[in-house]
């Protein structure tokens, strides 16, 4: 199978494409790295993307911005960063990828977790993950073909935390994430926000 990891270049998108290299065609996509660069914020970008990689059986996303702080301190800018970067960014991937989606395909974005267990100084970050999670849910009513979309409602990763120095005690590690996306993306669920 041929499989699109956009955001294949972090900590987690790294993990899910050597997870999926043994047995699945796979292409990496970074802003500025991997087999291919798109901006996920430039809706003509991500077409262009898809123009150039064909017919795909799944598309997983692990990319978008957003911005830590204080609820009395947030900006504009920090609200609209999310918006644009980790929401709008990922509905482009939806809209313009779907269509390259071969019959049976699935689409997995990256939500987060603080949409139902919230944290301070995660205001922004959670109203954009919560926009998505209602936003696969939708979509999947609406999608042909056998074609699915979820999201994983991702937490801090183990990793992540041992290197701000946090306590990593209850946060999963890289590995069994890359995993559930994997599990998204190849398996029967369809219009869940899967929580990590």
């Amino acid at each position: 199978m041929k499989a699109i990891v956009i955001g294949g270049t972090g900590l987690v998108g790294s993990e899910v494409v050597s997870q999926l290299r043994p047995d699945h065609e796979v292409i990496s996509v970074g802003r500025t790295r991997g087999d291919m660069q798109v901006n996920i914020e430039e809706r003509a970008s991500v077409k262009a993307l898809f123009e150039r990689t064909g017919p795909v059986d799944a598309i997983i996303s692990l990319a978008g911005d957003g911005v830590f702080g204080a609820f009395d301190d947030d900006t504009d800018e920090a609200y609209a960063r999310v918006l644009k970067s980790k929401v709008m960014g990922q509905v482009n991937i939806a809209r313009q990828g779907h269509p390259y989606l071969n019959e049976g395909g699935s689409i997995t974005l990256t939500s987060g977790a603080v949409s139902r267990h919230p944290m301070p100084g995660t205001a922004a970050i959670a109203l954009g993950a919560g926009a998505l999670d209602a936003f696969v849910g939708s979509v999947a009513l609406e999608l042909k073909e056998g074609k699915r979309i979820n999201a994983i409602s991702l937490s801090l990763v183990k990793e992540s935390a041992e290197k701000l120095g946090w306590d990593s005690a209850n946060c999963v590690p890289v590995k069994r994430v890359a995993q559930r996306y994997l599990d998204a993306a190849f398996g029967p669920i369809n219009g869940q926000a899967i929580a990590l």
